[in-house]
């Protein structure tokens, strides 16, 4: 545990000039790890990394291996992306990761359960990654406060929209919020999820950032 992560007794997410990103999925060694560093390049690429220091992106497993290194083929996306895989270890999703998070992104709806049945008032800001992403694209970055207003700011107004909405955008089929788990696969099958969950995360990090991805 960081120790930052100790003694902390809030049932809600903190306020103030940082906003905290959860990925979680089961082991966390393959699509958490993924979406999580794919998360801070997209980021850093778009806003540099002073900018993009009042956001941090952590990731955790339902059943987590804690302390296990990240899968090869994990790490071989990322380096396809051109994102840095080093230091990675794994950790299971305790508590007080949930209490300590803005937005907490899941690999499926199952994970998504688990969380929001962790309590802590977690409902309204946790999401698949797939469900948050199409929630997103419905809303205008108009209504959002400006980058100038401290990203914080405009992520959790992007978080209060995204939860607004859910009740009225429903997913168009059972399983299009649902990032299936490469765990022993090729890493052709590790590929196609890395692909998914880029293209996920574009709009997301388009959304929180007001950057477009550069062509």
């Amino acid at each position: 545990m960081s120790p930052e992560g100790r003694g902390i007794a809030r049932d809600h997410p903190p306020t103030g000039h940082t906003f905290r990103i959860l990925h979680v999925s089961t082991g966390n060694v393959c699509r958490s790890p993924i979406t999580e560093r794919l998360t801070r390049h997209a980021l850093t690429h778009r806003l540099g990394g002073a900018a993009a220091t009042g956001l941090i992106v952590e990731s955790a497993g339902t059943w987590g291996h804690e302390g296990a290194p990240m899968e090869a083929n994990a790490a071989a996306v990322l380096a396809d992306f051109g994102a840095d895989a080093s230091g990675f270890t794994g950790r299971e999703l305790l508590d007080e990761h949930v209490i300590r998070a803005d937005l907490v992104l899941t690999a499926t709806r199952d994970h998504r359960a688990q969380v929001i049945s962790m309590g802590h008032s977690a409902g309204l800001r946790t999401f698949t990654l797939k469900e948050f992403t199409r929630l997103v694209r419905a809303i205008d970055p108009a209504t959002l406060p400006p980058l100038d207003d401290g990203v914080a700011a405009r992520a959790r107004a992007l978080v209060r929209a995204a939860a607004a909405l859910r009740g009225w955008l429903l997913a168009p089929s059972a399983d299009a919020d649902e990032v299936y788990d490469p765990y022993g696969a090729p890493i052709t099958f590790f590929r196609s999820i890395g692909d998914e969950i880029h293209q996920a995360l574009d709009p997301v990090v388009t959304a929180l950032t007001g950057v477009t991805e550069p062509r």
